[in-house]
């Protein structure tokens, strides 16, 4: 449990009880008190009265009553006082405070739980039985959002998300490495990838204006069961990779949307080298210039419409028909074919793909 998580409701309650409140630890030690110059003092013969008490010590002008029951309780609240009213203060913060430890346990139990599932460090067989004790909703929709931090931030990336995703009991932030933080998100009825990907785009909005961090995210597809957390995971890493080849202007990526680039970042590089070289004349790509791209690019993104094209790259329609006949000798290519188009299109992506594969080495 933490210390700080009790120390901060204490602080809460100061105003509230006209008396000195806190903490002690199964040590003796104070960890949390309304008078901080007290923190660290040790009452070990506290705790070991209440090994032999029914469930109540009043000593030395305060009342010590432990969070849980059992012969050995982890923590005991104390109140000063040795009345009535310190009898019952010390029912309220013990009741309360034990229900804030079991909220957190659980927490923590479930986020190292789902921790554990998504990086397949748990049996299939064990993810079900774990999931009932935990009363953990197995059949619930989730997805998972990896989120990458780029350069240094002043607050730790963990600390950020976890400020920005309050709901502990549905949403769960996991660590997973010192620039890598996965959200695993329960979707509310009727929620889309298109809310999700809003969502996405308000972290790295949210990030970026309040912290100036730099993140790029990636979304898996939905899943209905808990034990598929580790593929949604896997396809949240695909996306951020897919997208750093094929989608490099976007920060938010989802594997849903990866399209034919999900495809060719699974082939090997050889078949990669076999497609080109079948495809273009001997060098014929290579020795397409920068405008021609640009052409090339604009003519696809408006779908081969010539006109639309030509008024978008504020040409003459003649002279796009020229730098469409030009890459028609230079590649055998007519982009005004749909099926040549598609060839065309592929083997760009296919090519962008090798460029970057050649460019970690």
């Amino acid at each position: 449990m933490s210390n700080r998580l009790f120390q901060s409701v204490i602080h809460q309650m100061k105003d509230a009880v006209d008396r000195v409140i806190g903490v002690i630890d199964e040590n003796g030690v104070i960890i949390s008190c309304s008078e901080l110059v007290k923190i660290g003092e040790i009452r070990q013969n506290i705790r070991d009265e209440l090994v032999y008490a029914t469930e109540v010590v009043v000593s030395g002008g305060y009342t010590y009553r432990p969070l849980t029951g059992g012969t050995k309780p982890e923590y005991t609240v104390f109140v000063q006082g040795e009345d009535a009213e310190a009898d019952s203060i010390s029912k309220l913060l013990a009741v309360s405070l034990s229900n804030i430890k079991n909220l957190y346990d659980e927490k923590y139990d479930k986020g190292s739980f789902i921790k554990n599932i998504i990086l397949d460090n748990i049996l299939p067989s064990d993810i079900y039985i774990k999931s009932k004790e935990l009363h953990f909703n197995a059949e619930e929709p989730r997805i998972v959002f990896l989120i990458k931090f780029f350069g240094k931030t002043d607050i730790l990336p963990y600390e950020m998300l976890q400020n920005m995703f309050p709901d502990k009991v549905k949403d769960y932030v996991i660590s997973v490495g010192e620039h890598d933080i996965v959200v695993v998100k329960e979707l509310k009825a009727g929620s889309d990838m298109r809310d999700m990907e809003k969502i996405a785009v308000n972290i790295v909005d949210t990030l970026s204006s309040e912290f100036y961090a730099k993140v790029a995210i990636g979304i898996s597809t939905v899943v209905d069961n808990i034990k598929d957390l580790a593929r949604a995971y896997k396809e949240a890493q695909i996306a951020l990779d897919v997208g750093k080849v094929f989608e490099t202007e976007k920060n938010v990526v989802s594997y849903e949307n990866l399209g034919i680039g999900r495809l060719i970042y699974q082939l090997p590089t050889t078949l990669c080298d076999m497609f080109l070289q079948e495809v273009f004349k001997k060098g014929s790509l290579e020795s397409l210039d920068r405008e021609t791209l640009m052409t090339i690019q604009c003519f696809f993104e408006n779908n081969l419409n010539v006109s639309e094209t030509s008024r978008k790259l504020f040409v003459h329609r003649n002279t796009l028909v020229y730098r469409l006949e030009k890459i028609r000798k230079l590649t055998g290519l007519d982009l005004r074919e749909f099926e040549h188009a598609i060839t065309f299109k592929v083997a760009l992506m296919v090519k962008k793909y090798l460029n970057s594969k050649s460019s970690k080495y």
